[in-house]
């Protein structure tokens, strides 16, 4: 129940209850709320050639509908998903087996349809598909069902995002008289993960954030889409996922304990016909950044507020920021933040209606040494591009950079790239041994120092490692589209080893044969001295293959 009233509180009104049917508690809380539904037999990915299975098939449909025909939110019935997905082995499109078993599922969609027909003539049919156009329409499935459900990551799993409206265009355009819904979309998001400037497949907020809005409006911009249902309302468990949340798809509006994130925000804004305001990235407390300057006392980032209003008022700590237009629902900030506590205020021009949210922020020296912002700690993700926030250790890990004289940063080294376009940088591998797979996930490879001109003192330094080429091969996921080999690993074929130097001393020698295991966080936490205005100096010597870092953190002690 309390879900549904959340879908209804976002401002939606319709329901996919997919794979297959689920408690009679869903659509019972449909019918009383006024939430159009759809539901659906578990017919996914393939199909098996035999009677047994068709008669199966043909008693689940009817079951089904039998059981469900007096619920009024129910207005589509469903019979299979993504059915091509995965052509059994040996099969292709194109080849007589292939062609045999594409006449097969058309004859069991043709007889689900009919039934459901006969069961049922008042509601509308269904089959769902995945994005190959062309292999359902060879098939001849896209006349069999009233509508057509299309299963959509144009901008995630592959392609971009102008992708998404192409595909819709093309539907309308070959199969004018054919409503249909696409009911799948969506965009992982990691609520510890934030980046200013989002890429595809980054599992940040923000790329979420971008994926919706675009999505939602090429959405509304077309009145032959009859509908939509994002993939997935909250969080759920996925055993077989790795990826920065291991065994969680959190493609998702809410969080697992049903938080909202930005888009769920983002949907109310344009969905809502009361007034609303909210300020964006509820979860984001706690944020770092470095000083604007050597002498400057706050960093500049970009705060969102969610409104359907025509405008949208923020203040900081009390003091005006100003006001911005709302476009698409969205009123866009650039806030400077002070070290410590900052409180936002939003408020809607000419309603009293406003929002808060509390932010820690905690301010990096642009100049290490410096002594109005004196140096304390520093933690940095390696080859990578987002911020990353550990709320249960109070701390945040922030992009890595190039090393400039004053500050800190690595020198020399690339980013770590599994083969393929899928992901910007990184690994999407389970890391064992620690529960901030998205910390290790990411590294530079072949640097020759990390450097912070830290003043002189006694500082404490962990070293975080993983080895992600020498990895075992994994199963690729479902959906990925383009048939990239990103996830298959990629075995290094003469292992690695190198010696690392703090401040000269030189720490255990480190190698992909011994102490770094494929896939598996490794920590060294280890004491150094800064003397004589030396600051700190890690250096790399390969002695094998190239040396690798995934974090760093340093925190002064006295």
């Amino acid at each position: 129940m309390r879900d549904v009233q959340l879908l209804k509180e976002m401002g939606g009104n319709f329901l996919r209850v997919s794979h297959y049917p689920q408690d009679p508690a869903v659509l019972a809380a449909c019918d009383r709320l006024g939430i159009l539904a759809s539901v659906e037999i578990p017919i996914v990915n393939a199909i098996t050639e035999s009677p047994a299975f068709f008669e199966t098939c043909r008693t689940m449909q009817t079951e089904l509908i039998r059981q469900n025909f007096n619920h009024p939110s129910v207005v589509i019935w469903g019979y299979m998903n993504e059915v091509l997905l995965r052509l059994p082995a040996g099969l292709k499109r194109d080849n007589d087996p292939g062609r045999a078993y594409l006449r097969r599922v058309r004859a069991l969609a043709q007889q689900l349809d009919s039934l459901t027909r006969r069961e049922d003539p008042a509601r509308a049919t269904m089959l769902v598909c995945h994005g190959d156009f062309n292999l359902y329409q060879q098939a001849g499935l896209l006349s069999i069902p009233q509508v057509i459900g299309w299963n959509l990551y144009q901008g995630w799993y592959a392609g971009n995002l102008q992708g998404f409206p192409d595909f819709l265009d093309r539907h309308h355009k070959e199969l004018p008289t054919k409503p249909m819904l696409v009911t799948e979309y969506g965009a992982d998001s990691d609520e510890r993960l934030h980046s200013f400037s989002p890429r595809r497949f980054d599992k940040t907020t923000e790329y979420a954030n971008r994926y919706h809005e675009f999505y939602l409006q090429a959405i509304l911009d077309r009145p032959f889409v009859a509908g939509s249902t994002v993939w997935n309302l909250a969080e759920f468990n996925s055993e077989s996922r790795q990826e920065a949340v291991p065994h969680i798809n959190n493609k998702s509006l809410l969080t697992g304990d049903r938080r909202p994130k930005d888009a769920y925000l983002y949907y109310q804004a344009r969905l809502l016909k009361t007034p609303f305001l909210c300020v964006g990235s509820r979860a984001w407390t706690l944020r770092a950044g470095q000083a604007a300057g050597p002498d400057s006392l706050f960093c500049r980032q970009p705060v969102a507020v969610y409104t359907n209003q025509p405008t949208a008022r923020l203040l900081l700590n009390g003091r005006d920021l100003g006001t911005q237009p709302a476009a698409l629902g969205v009123a866009h900030f650039s806030v400077p933040f002070g070290p410590g506590p900052n409180q936002l205020r939003a408020q809607a021009t000419g309603l009293a209606l406003e929002d808060a949210a509390d932010i820690e922020f905690q301010l990096l020296p642009n100049n290490l040494s410096s002594n109005k912002l004196p140096f304390t700690e520093l933690n940095v993700s390696l080859g990578d591009e987002r911020t990353f926030t550990d709320a249960m250790l109070h701390q945040v890990w922030v992009p890595e950079q190039p090393y400039a004289p004053g500050g800190w940063g690595y020198v020399g080294g690339h980013v770590y790239r599994l083969p393929g376009d899928r992901l910007p940088y990184g690994s999407d591998r389970n890391i064992l041994g620690t529960s901030y797979d998205a910390l290790y996930e990411t590294q530079r490879l072949g640097l020759r120092e990390f450097r912070l001109d830290v003043p002189d003192g006694e500082y404490e330094v962990t070293l975080h490692f993983a080895e992600l080429e020498a990895a075992p091969a994994t199963e690729q996921l479902a959906y990925n589209l383009a048939g990239n080999p990103a996830a298959s690993g990629a075995p290094a074929p003469t292992g690695r080893a190198f010696a690392v130097l703090l401040n000269g001393q030189a720490l255990s020698p480190f190698s992909s044969a011994t102490n770094l295991p494929p896939l598996r966080a490794v920590r060294v936490k280890v004491p150094v001295a800064a003397r004589g205005g030396r600051g700190i100096v890690v250096e790399f010597r390969p002695e094998a293959g190239e040396a690798c870092l995934n974090g760093i953190q340093v925190r002064r002690q006295y």
